[in-house]
């Protein structure tokens, strides 16, 4: 546990007008200052609340009437002594009492995720419970609070602690092996542990072969829209969005740059992005918004391609390049023309050759006419791409990183019959697996991780 000698406050719920605002206090200075703001010399009973005003110590000015918690320690979020401050929510209330705060002894203005960080040098939560409570503030559809509450309550860390455990325990026989040799120990002791090893190493690839699944649940599920030039891609965003997100307008080359808006699909966090008509051009501008556009439909995970029903069933080349298995054909425009003669199954090959069946639809996004059957075939797509049973997956791309690196040593450890070689490998996987929790030393991690945060949390 480590013991700072600074008091943080900020408030913690959210800024601007509200009917309550949380103001909190967390280090060895929280109960004093609380006294001093009640004007009493003992503190309230822990976790019990108190309604009472609340004055500024230095001129006895009434701030508010407000409902105060003490927390003590280790016995509260960070496991320093914590006070709560439930005042009203105005402005110039919020104002008053952080103002008041900042001129007491031993008090200053907390940093982004200073409180998280706190509870987790204090040994309350490890670093993936630290990140599962950023991904639940930042949350925003139901699917992304589901994953970032399981992680936040320890589950992804539980998993990496359990591996972490196995391999520490096949790293001590390894060891005692090497620091024993004349002890009654079973001969080449690298073999015998070699099956633990390889099933936490099997346990390993099998979360990293996830597809992404964790990693694109916080970022969203990427749809792009592709096609040639007035086939109503931006139309279409516009539907999907239920607003004017993009112009639209029959001049060729409108749309210079991606335009991006943010669904949510079933309860599944989606970015849908417009992008140029793709065409060859002489204007740089245009030029460079169709490389943009292919560099995004290239990392997209799902690709919506827009053909005029008058081009039908001619598929613009450099549209027709972009195609692969993750593809839909929107057939544009039928509201004028009909869609009795349009498939409902493409069959073709992608550019590299490959065979493809594809979906058709019919749609107008003049009209609104096949919009629900789109969506219906998005949300489906979404939910296959991101939805999942089991465990938690991992979320961040440090995650992976740290897991890829742990395998590689397993894999190269569990190749050698000499324990030192071994034990060295063993000794470096844990460690890696150690950097995603917190276990071992890493404090040029802290910054970054916990920067993310909202000041207050």
């Amino acid at each position: 546990m480590i013991a700072h000698q600074n008091t943080i406050f900020a408030l913690s719920s959210g800024a601007g007008r509200a009917g309550v605002a949380v103001i909190r206090l967390s280090g060895p200075a929280a109960g004093q200052t609380l006294c001093a703001l009640l004007g009493r010399d003992h503190l309230p009973k822990p976790r019990q609340a108190v309604y009472a005003p609340i004055r500024d110590p230095q001129t006895g000015e009434r701030l508010d009437d407000a409902v105060a918690i003490y927390f003590a320690g280790p016995a509260s979020f960070t496991g320093e002594d914590v006070v709560e401050l439930h005042t009203h929510g105005g402005r110039a209330v919020i104002d008053g009492v952080l103002e008041c705060l900042s001129r007491q002894p031993g008090l200053r203005i907390a940093e982004p995720g200073e409180y998280t960080k706190r509870a987790f040098e204090n040994g309350k939560m490890d670093l993936t419970a630290a990140e599962g409570i950023a991904d639940l503030i930042d949350a925003e559809t139901a699917a992304q609070r589901r994953q970032a509450v399981r992680q936040m309550a320890g589950e992804l860390g539980a998993l990496y602690e359990d591996w972490r455990a196995r391999l520490m325990k096949a790293l001590a026989h390894i060891e005692a092996d090497i620091d024993f040799p004349d002890e009654d120990l079973p001969d080449g002791i690298v073999p015998v542990v070699r099956g633990d090893l390889i099933a936490v190493g099997e346990a390993i690839t099998r979360h990293l072969a996830d597809n992404r699944r964790g990693e694109r649940l916080r970022e969203g599920f990427q749809i792009v829209i592709l096609g040639a030039p007035n086939a109503g891609k931006s139309s279409l965003l516009n539907r999907l969005a239920q607003r004017d997100a993009a112009i639209v307008s029959e001049i060729a080359g409108t749309t210079r740059d991606m335009i991006e808006v943010h669904l949510d699909l079933g309860g599944f966090p989606v970015t849908m992005v417009d992008t140029a008509g793709l065409r060859e051009s002489g204007d740089v501008i245009e030029t460079e918004g169709v490389r943009r556009a292919t560099a995004r439909a290239d990392n997209a995970d799902l690709r919506l391609v827009v053909i005029d029903r008058d081009d039908w069933p001619t598929i613009d080349p450099e549209a027709a390049r972009l195609i692969d298995g993750s593809t839909i054909l929107l057939i544009n425009k039928v509201d004028d023309l009909g869609s009795a003669d349009i498939p409902k199954v493409w069959n073709g090959t992608s550019a590299g050759g490959a065979k493809l069946e594809l979906p058709v639809l019919p749609i107008s996004a003049m009209t609104g006419q096949g919009m629900e059957s789109l969506l219906q075939l998005l949300e489906t797509r979404v939910k296959e791409g991101l939805d999942f049973a089991g465990p938690v997956p991992l979320t961040r791309l440090r995650h992976r990183r740290a897991l890829e690196s742990a395998s590689d040593h397993l894999d190269r450890g569990m190749k050698t019959d000499i324990a030192e070689l071994a034990a060295e490998d063993v000794r470096l996987a844990v460690r890696e697996i150690g950097k995603i929790t917190g276990r071992v030393d890493v404090e040029d991690l802290l910054d970054i991780i916990f920067g993310d945060f909202c000041i207050g949390k």
